[in-house]
């Protein structure tokens, strides 16, 4: 099978690791930086160019797109599969997860638990929205933001207001989060490939930081999930339309509440935490994928998703 990974940096560890994988089952790889093709819009001929020549002959592509190339990593993504290549992990769900605001429309439109969230733009939003979320301390989040960069903790109603104003006044697009005191700076990572859960960590932030990310200083562990977790994990990947997802869980006091959905999970923390392969399940979940009939490659519940957001439905107080 002739596999590309679209990446921005093949030294990275994730990257190489995948490649790997792929090669030490038979595939031939191939990495490239998405900003590298030049998309080509025709009517009936999506195309696309790639150093100056066509772009070689695939039969899987595995997106790693970062943050800092959404945009046009997506179109790269999109126009992969308009021209007929099967793509692990669509633009329409990578996006859908990436959003930070949307992922939580999604999730608790499917009855799974988050933390309370709020979502404003003026200021004098403010004090009801602390009030629904349950006060100070409060998290504010910008709603792209990833690896813990963009999240922020308040410890007073007036922080969370010279915060707001601030990042209101940049532009930013932001969310307001209740903050969950009993995670005592403690989350779940679970590796979701395929509708199963095939490694997962606990994550401890270190001594002063509230962030549990690695990448912020964080430690982990490998565990086994207890089955409410593992169920909620595999159920938010679902409700994304993600054939590989890595999903954070904060511990509250009535279960586990979604925190975040990333689309292109880090692999080194989770692989040494828990000692999985979680690349070689990443390339052994694709391969499947592969072989499927075009019609069933889409992720799972992508369609009933879409489906979701365009439906309307009876409003519930907030109060």
């Amino acid at each position: 099978m002739q596999v590309l990974v679209l990446s921005r940096n093949a030294s990275l560890y994730s990257t190489s690791r995948i490649v790997l994988a792929a090669r030490s089952r038979g595939h031939e790889v191939k990495v490239a930086d998405p900003l590298d093709f030049h998309i080509v819009i025709s009517k009936g001929r999506p195309d696309m160019f790639l150093g100056g020549g066509p772009v070689p002959k695939v039969d899987l592509v595995i997106p790693r797109i970062g943050a800092s190339i959404t945009n046009y990593g997506l179109a790269v993504v999109r126009q992969f599969d308009m021209m007929g290549n099967c793509v692990l992990n669509t633009a329409v769900a990578i996006a859908r997860s990436r959003d930070k605001l949307r992922a939580l429309q999604l999730l608790t439109r499917k009855n799974i638990d988050v933390p309370r969230t709020v979502c404003a733009r003026t200021p004098d939003s403010v004090e009801y929205g602390l009030t629904f979320i349950g006060g100070a301390p409060a998290i504010v989040k910008l709603q792209q933001g990833t690896q813990g960069i963009g999240t922020m903790i308040c410890e007073t109603p007036q922080a969370v207001s010279s915060l707001l104003e601030t990042l209101w006044a940049m532009g930013q697009d932001i969310i307001l989060q209740e903050y969950i005191a009993e995670s005592k700076g403690r989350d779940y990572r679970a590796l979701v490939v395929g509708g199963r859960v095939v490694a997962a960590m606990r994550r401890q932030a270190r001594k002063g930081e509230f962030r549990s990310n690695i990448h912020r200083g964080g430690l982990a562990v490998g565990v086994t999930l207890p089955r409410r977790y593992e169920k909620a994990a595999i159920q938010a990947a679902r409700v994304m339309g993600l054939e590989v997802a890595g999903v954070d869980m904060l511990e509250g006091r009535d279960g586990p509440k979604i925190l975040e959905i990333n689309s292109s999970p880090g692999l080194e923390g989770i692989e040494r935490a828990s000692g999985v392969d979680v690349a070689g399940a990443i390339v052994s979940h694709a391969e499947k994928v592969a072989a499927r009939p075009r019609k069933r490659r889409r992720g799972p519940g992508v369609d009933e998703v879409l489906e979701a957001e365009r439906r309307p439905r009876r409003l519930r107080s907030l109060g």
